[in-house]
């Protein structure tokens, strides 16, 4: 069974508002709410958390494949690794993150790292 294009579009146009209202309410509810001092320590740790969960998975990659899926034994598959141009990045990004507590410079050098790795 295919839905109709009319379907598909108002499928994408409703997920889309309601993807922008419930992050909008956030917003103005943060604004009209008292948030306690704990809270608002907790929430300055949001964005580095969020950066973490998704670049540590795609470090113990091989191929596409995860490290644990491989046929590969523990120290192969440690060997594999480290000569990964990822995880070489990774350590040089979170060198980074660690002297300039940076997001940005982290990102930045992470990707430079990957790409020179790449082309060489």
């Amino acid at each position: 069974m295919t839905a109709s294009d009319a379907v598909v579009w108002g499928a994408i146009v409703l997920g889309g508002l309601g993807t922008f209202l419930i992050r909008a309410s956030f917003l103005f509810l943060y604004e009209r709410l008292d948030v306690p001092p704990r809270a608002e320590r907790a929430l300055r740790l949001v964005p580095a958390a969020v950066l973490a969960a998704l670049v540590v998975p795609a470090l113990f990659e091989l191929g596409g494949t995860p490290v644990v899926e491989t046929e590969l034994g523990p120290v192969a598959a440690v060997r594999a690794l480290a000569t990964s141009d990822r995880v070489l990045a990774g350590v040089v990004a979170a060198g980074v993150a660690w002297y300039t507590e940076d997001i940005l410079a982290t990102i930045v050098t992470g990707m430079a790292v990957l790409l020179v790795l790449g082309l060489v």
